[in-house]
């Protein structure tokens, strides 16, 4: 028997015992199989192990943690000395009897442990398994269960630097050479202005060292175990940073199995039911510890952060750098150090904040012209010849009434405070502003795939494809469903009980198997005094291939068993929608019945702003309203998405983004489609109104138009959105949690409140740090701002202004969130943004489509232009109020809908204008549709055909004249190309030269059989596999 020196457990300089000692020591019973237990330092750990980031040794680093929750006996014990490899102790009986090292051990055989419930005892046979596998696959382990957290223990995690090597060569991690080489800089006069751009922004750059200007860089390459030679390992504990150790520790994480916990139920609890075996299958599957934490066998894992980022005499690392130079307020006016994000996070989020920061800078020109677009507007809104008309007293316009009965006849000068607003957003400028922002929408994606090459370039991700590192790898929920599916089959093939006694599942005979076996095993194992874990491996293969684990390779899911879920998701779905449209509609309701109510009132100033008061509140309630409905629809989305069991992780994140996208579009967008498309489009005429459920009229736009009340449904809704959602939900509910967890730390006693205070290790810190959610929700409310600067910018131009200013803050509030609030995740390699790069082209070409419908359709742009062409007499706007202004005769009025007070103006009316195109009362053919209004429609429809055509092929110009890919970044990957070839092409010359000298002297006595690296001594695997 012999020890495969690339899973063992324990550094070579650690070693007092040769290893042939240790298989014999092995073989005798004296080690258990999983692996070579550790021993604990005990001189000043917690100094010496750098507060919880190393081992109790203080060599070996801490690179990920495990954290389970544990119930201690009600008596306090003394915790029994963890037998060493020369002890001379009895075999052990069970296999938790042999702890891992650390502190907390569980007591040895001598004590008696109380009994605990059922599920505690499985989930500890379970960790106890899964553990044991983990040292099989080569990881050190080290318990810590006397922590400052009640009832919590942790299990810290070491990578040694064979498995750092085997893992990174199986990911195909792309790590730098020793070849160095220049990187081409520009010349002539694009060197000179890059030299000036650069002392000018030198202020407003990080004091980082990665944020400099590279002049070389090295060559990278895949790493080899074999081609060691070619990368620089003079420093090894640096070669491999800690978050690329923490993704290699994570991929084993996930792919090392829990099989035999499967059947701890029968061996513990005697024989159960199918349907309870059913159920342990479904708490393992091929990825351990998703569906451990998903069944609570571990409560949490995580990488650790670097150290502290704030205090008296912290140790500098990355963590405080970030802190210092990116998640601090102050420095909101530099560029943010992503080349550090990416070293600490990954790039999965290092590309969310780099595209985040383009965003923020594509912001800048919008926000300038959106300003001078709205300046134009407050310069000429005196020279606006139809609002000045309006604000006329000599006109004596008389307006319809507003409501049935309660609302009287007014004065169309009433509102000329309104209509001077409407010139700010209404006006020609809006025109060249919208098909600015959607030119802007088309350059700034262009711009973000050249800035994401650039990345892809220095982060070595060309060639990279997702598929190399997760691959078609299913989920544990999807394992779980297929292998209920194959159990179900094999349950309708029996008949009877008895028949299925005769005949049981596979899973069936293997428990009743191995748990005769085992039972057999162990008494025979009693008399000869031999271990248990020292059988040979193959029960363990024999039990995951017998337990179904394999079925998911030939069993899968097809669309009738996803049927229910698909239902299910539609029904939802639509019926959300539903719910979204029945809200917006009760505050059409509350609209209308609100400004009936405030006609009735006898102050002439509450009557004089009904519609500003009107407005205001039911956009605050659609405020609340969106808030409240983007978290119920957030947490619906993902339950709709985890039952139809997507097969992978890619797949599920997919799909989750699609149903929260589109439940909280509908959500956000809703009430503002209304004002922009609806309003005031389906009221009928004075004396045949349309009314909703008999009793409430629908309500009219302003003389003015929608255009403004779509202004301020929008304003308030965005800001409302950002300054509520955003920020001090962001910003509140961490600080309300740190308060939460402060006055618990006042209630308790002063001895426990001692002890807390202490400085706690790095593990126990983090622990109470919030879990990592994802990037989703970042994504969302920047896609969701996004689609509120581009989708209807025509009615809004400093809605750039906004979400600048807003991003700005959101940038140092999502890297101060990151830093301080959040628990360190795990580094994902990611080559782009992924479906939300669809999902923000797909809202670009829709925002060309609903800006044309708004300035067609809710301004007065197409109006004046037909009026001013094909109308007007001298050529000027003069006259245009009243040539869109119809005449309603009093008498004609329906029974029970004419004022109450038809002479509150003073005087009696007659003749009342409404906002229509119609034929007038003396005319043959009275309140019939006009000639006029048939024009402007045409003249309409004319104008969002043309305007989206042109919008759409100059976007589309824009994007075939933009290369995706700089010229500078492809010359550097063909030159990477060649570099890479001439380094090979010198190996094997080299190789072949060796060959060549080796074949002329003759072959030497004893020549080592492999020659690959350098170092291929005593301790590596390449000496071993020659010995073999």
């Amino acid at each position: 028997m012999r020890v495969n020196e690339k899973y063992s457990t324990l550094p070579a300089e650690d070693r007092s015992v040769h290893i042939i000692n240790i298989c014999a020591i092995e073989d005798i019973g004296y080690l258990p199989s999983e692996g070579t237990l550790l021993n604990s330092l005990s001189v000043d750990p917690d100094a010496k192990c750098k507060y919880g980031l190393y081992f109790r040794d203080g060599k070996r680093k801490v690179d990920y943690v495990l954290v389970y929750h544990h119930k201690r006996p009600s008596g306090s014990r003394p915790l029994a000395r963890r037998p060493l490899p020369n002890d001379a102790a009895p075999a052990r009986s069970a296999r938790q009897d042999q702890p891992l090292p650390g502190k907390g051990s569980p007591p040895g055989a001598g004590a008696q442990e109380p009994p605990l419930d059922f599920h505690e005892d499985d989930k500890r046979f379970r960790r106890e398994e899964y553990e044991g596998n983990l040292l099989e696959a080569g990881l050190e382990l080290e318990r810590d269960e006397e922590t400052k957290i009640h009832g919590v223990g942790f299990v810290k995690i070491h990578a040694p630097w064979n498995v750092l090597c085997r893992e990174a060569e199986f990911l195909k991690l792309k790590m730098p050479t020793k070849k160095l080489y220049h990187i081409n800089e520009t010349r002539g006069l694009l060197k000179k202005i890059n030299s000036v751009f650069q002392k000018i922004t030198d202020p407003i750059q990080p004091k980082v060292a990665e944020h400099r200007p590279q002049t070389t860089k090295r060559l990278s390459y895949p790493f080899s175990r074999e081609k060691q030679h070619l990368f620089d390992l003079s420093d090894k504990d640096s070669f491999f940073d800690s978050k690329t150790r923490s993704t290699i520790v994570y991929e084993i994480l996930k792919r090392t199995t829990c099989t035999r916990a499967k059947y701890s139920m029968g061996q513990r609890e005697g024989r159960k039911k199918d349907s309870a075996l059913l159920s342990k299958r479904r708490k393992c599957g091929k990825h351990g510890i998703t569906s451990l934490l998903a069944n609570g066998v571990y409560s949490a894992a995580y990488p650790l952060h670097d150290g502290d980022y704030e205090g008296e005499n912290v140790e500098f690392n990355d963590r405080k750098l970030l802190y210092e130079e990116w998640a601090s307020y102050g420095v909101f006016y530099k560029y943010q150090p992503i080349d550090l994000v990416r070293k600490y996070f990954g790039e999965k989020i290092g590309l969310y904040f780099a595209w985040l920061g383009v965003y923020t800078q594509m912001l800048i020109p919008a926000s300038v012209v959106g300003i001078i677009v709205f300046l134009y507007g407050c310069a000429t809104v005196d020279e606006d010849i139809p609002s000045m008309e309006m604000c006329d007293q000599r006109y004596n316009i008389t307006m319809c009434p507003l409501c049935d009965k309660t609302c009287s006849y007014w004065k169309m000068s009433s509102a000329c405070a309104t209509a001077r607003a409407s010139h700010l957003f209404d006006n020609p400028a809006t025109v060249f502003f919208s098909i600015f922002m959607a030119l802007w929408a088309a350059t700034f994606m262009e711009h973000w795939k050249r800035k994401q090459m650039r990345l892809n370039y220095r982060w070595d991700l060309t060639g990279f494809e997702e598929e190399e590192v997760s691959g078609d790898h299913p989920r544990a929920e999807y394992e779980a469903r297929v292998l209920e599916k194959s159990l179900r089959k094999e349950s309708k093939n029996k008949e009877g009980d008895m028949e299925g006694f005769a005949h049981p599942a596979p899973g069936q005979v293997a428990s009743s198997l191995f748990h005769s076996q085992e039972v057999r095993t162990g008494e025979r194992r009693k008399h000869r005094n031999i271990p248990e874990e020292s059988t040979n491996k193959w029960k363990q293969r024999v039990k995951t291939a017998m337990a179904g684990v394999k079925l998911t390779d030939k069993v899968k899911l097809t669309w009738r068993d996803r049927f229910p879920a698909y239902f299910t998701n539609l029904v939802s779905i639509v019926f959300m929608i539903a719910v979204t449209f029945a809200i917006v509609l009760g505050v059409i309701i509350y609209r209308i019945s609100t400004a009936a109510a405030l006609a009735m009132n006898s102050n002439p100033s509450v009557r004089s702003n009904i519609r500003v008061t009107v407005t205001a509140t039911a956009v605050i309630i659609n405020l609340v309203v969106i808030i409240l409905l983007d978290e119920v629809y957030g947490c619906i989305a993902r339950w709709l998405t985890k039952i139809e069991v997507p097969k992978t992780e890619k797949s599920f994140e997919e799909r989750l983004i699609f149903k929260a996208f589109l439940l909280k579009f509908v959500n956000s967008y809703t009430p503002i489609f209304y004002v922009a498309f609806f309003k005031g489009r389906f009221v009928g005429r004075p004396g045949d109104y349309v009314y909703i459920f008999r009793s409430f009229r629908m309500e009219e736009c302003a003389p003015g138009g929608c255009l403004m009340e779509l202004c301020i449904q929008l304003s308030i809704i965005m800001l409302g959105k950002q300054l509520i959602q955003n920020n001090l939900f962001e910003i509140g509910i961490p600080k309300m949690k740190k308060f939460v967890r402060y006055l618990r730390l006042r209630r308790r006693s002063p001895a426990d409140h001692e002890e807390y205070a202490k400085r706690r290790q790095r593990y126990e810190a983090d622990f109470t740090l919030e879990p990592f959610a994802g990037l989703t929700p970042e994504y969302m409310e920047m896609i969701i701002q996004f689609g509120f600067v581009t989708l209807f910018v025509a009615s809004f131009p400093l809605a750039p202004l906004f979400a600048l200013l807003n991003n700005i803050i959101e940038i140092r509030l999502d890297a101060k969130k990151f830093i301080t609030e959040l628990r360190r995740p795990v580094a994902v390699r990611a080559k782009d943004i992924g479906i939300w790069y669809n999902i923000l082209r797909g809202v670009g070409k829709l925002a060309v489509i609903i800006n044309a419908f708004v300035i067609s359709f809710t301004s007065d742009f197409i109006p004046r232009l037909v009026y001013l062409y094909m109308y007007s007499a001298d050529g000027t706007m003069h006259g245009f109020v009243n040539h869109t202004l119809s005449s309603f005769n009093v008498s004609d009025f329906q029974d029970g809908t004419a004022p109450n007070d038809p002479q509150d103006l003073g005087y009696e009316v007659h003749i009342c204008r409404y906002k229509d195109y119609r034929e007038p009362p003396w005319s043959e053919h009275k309140y019939d549709i006009s000639k006029d209004f048939w024009a402007v429609l045409a003249a309409r429809l004319a104008f969002v055909i043309v305007f989206q055509n042109l919008v759409m092929f100059m976007s589309d110009f824009v994007d075939w004249i933009i290369p995706d890919i700089p010229k500078d970044i492809s010359q550097q990957i063909r030159k990477e190309k060649v570099f890479m070839v001439e380094l090979f092409m010198r190996e094997e010359q080299g190789k072949q030269q060796l060959l060549d000298t080796w074949m002329e002297r003759g072959p030497p006595k004893a020549a080592p059989c492999n020659h690959h690296s350098p170092e291929a001594g005593v301790d590596s695997p390449e000496h071993h596999r020659g010995t073999l």
